[in-house]
């Protein structure tokens, strides 16, 4: 039924169980994985005279190593179980648009993916990216947590 699934991972704990539930689940649909890490842009703010130095060279690369590392533990995971798998690192701002987009791209029938299950204040100011993917495909989701 579904025979290529889009997981998106930030390397949390939570992500870490979505992949191994996500490779249970591809290897009993023998499907295959696509696994996306979103990095956000560096946002520099205004630093005014105060002359303080942010290094973005040294920011992108801290950041691109850590999205190659959450992206090689799920390689690892497939790997293991045998599954077909397809890493992606994209850059935007918009995580939710890179997820759907690469959803389409890699012609996914389904995404899985964690979330935070935040509440309150934090749902209100830091938002839900699993809410937003929901509200913008019209693939099936299945929300792990």
């Amino acid at each position: 039924m579904f025979k290529s699934i889009l997981l998106p991972t930030d390397g949390s704990d939570l992500s870490d169980k979505a992949t191994a539930i996500a490779v249970d689940f591809a290897k009993l649909h023998q499907s295959r994985i696509v696994a996306v890490t979103v990095i956000q842009p560096m946002l520099l703010p205004s630093l005014g005279d105060s002359g303080a130095m942010i290094d973005t060279g040294q920011y992108e690369t801290q950041i691109q190593n850590a999205a190659r590392h959450h992206i090689d533990k799920v390689a690892a995971a497939a790997s293991a179980a045998g599954i077909p798998f397809e890493g992606v690192i994209a850059m935007s701002p918009n995580p939710c648009e890179e997820i759907v987009e690469a959803a389409k791209k890699y012609g996914c029938d389904l995404i899985m993916m964690a979330s935070h299950g935040r509440k309150g204040l934090n749902k209100l100011f830091l938002g839900s990216e699993t809410q937003r993917v929901l509200s913008h495909t019209t693939l099936p989701v299945l929300v792990l947590r």
